[in-house]
């Protein structure tokens, strides 16, 4: 049982990236490769800070995520206006650049990794972390500011000329973006106790682009769902048999996903209580008629 609970907390560590993402990417229309170092920000600084400074954990967390915020503010400057293909490939390099950076510096042990990390992560703090992050992100997608990123998505230059500043919101989106991924990574840190940069690899920033993209991008219930499957299903296929075929399987059910079902399990829906009221009395006088 204490395996599944640690899985549990893990896919919630990772949903708080995934939701972050989903509002770079899902929200407002800008497609990384790279979030994977805003979390290795969040986790280095947070683990760090409580190591050296000895303040509390919480916040040791909550200073992971402004770190990464900062960074991602500073970076985001220039790389935002670059478009298309070009930004992909620069958050792809500073993905990397964070990578090769925690590597050579020796307060972050370098390539030994990071030991001696504080414990504090468990299920109920981040799955309680979880449910304030949706709160949060659901309030900001129905206010004015989650409005216009979803307009800057739909058509940039529709959205300049009612008088959007596209520079502003981008630079929005990639700041809770990358808030989000901080607190994911430092919540990670003290929960796995030792960091490495093996951690926080291309893999990773993959990893959270598939998730949003499968679930569906402008879904915060997709995207949610998605992860709910995806980062724990390597461990469900852990099987005795097929334990060197797990990943193969996975790359499958992804690709089969992708095929069937291209905007994503629930592209631009969300799920909300009136419309599974509406389905229902839709089906209910479907059977009267039929019967």
């Amino acid at each position: 049982m204490s395996y599944w609970i640690g899985v549990l907390t893990v896919t919630g560590i990772y949903l708080i990236a995934i939701l972050g993402v989903s509002i770079l990417t899902g929200f407002t229309g800008l497609f990384s490769m790279g979030h994977a170092g805003f979390m290795a920000i969040g986790a280095y600084t947070s683990a760090l800070i409580v190591k050296i400074f000895h303040v509390p954990v919480p916040v040791g967390i909550v200073f992971g995520g402004l770190a990464a915020m900062i960074v991602g503010f500073l970076i985001g400057y220039p790389t935002l206006k670059l478009k298309g293909d070009y930004f992909v490939i620069a958050t792809l390099g500073i993905g990397e650049s964070v990578k090769l950076l925690v590597e050579n510096l020796t307060i972050t042990g370098g390539a030994r990794g990071l030991s001696g990390v504080i414990g504090w992560t468990n299920v109920w703090n981040v799955w309680g972390m979880v449910i304030i992050v949706v709160i949060l992100l659901v309030n900001f997608l129905n206010s004015k500011y989650g409005r216009n990123c979803i307009a800057l998505r739909e058509d940039e230059l529709a959205a300049s000329s009612v008088g959007i500043d596209i520079v502003k919101y981008k630079m929005l989106g990639m700041c809770i973006s990358c808030v989000l991924c901080g607190l994911s990574g430092a919540l990670l840190a003290h929960y796995m106790r030792f960091l490495h940069t093996t951690m926080f690899t291309m893999a990773i920033s993959n990893l959270l682009i598939v998730t949003v993209i499968l679930g569906g991008c402008g879904s915060l219930t997709g995207t949610i769902i998605s992860a709910l499957v995806l980062v724990p299903l390597p461990e469900f296929l852990r099987i005795e048999s097929g334990q060197a075929w797990r990943m193969v399987i996975y790359g499958l059910l992804v690709v089969i996903v992708i095929i069937c079902r291209p905007s994503g399990l629930m592209g631009t829906n969300e799920f909300r209580i009136s419309s599974v009221k509406k389905s229902f009395k839709r089906i209910v006088s479907r059977g009267k008629v039929n019967g």
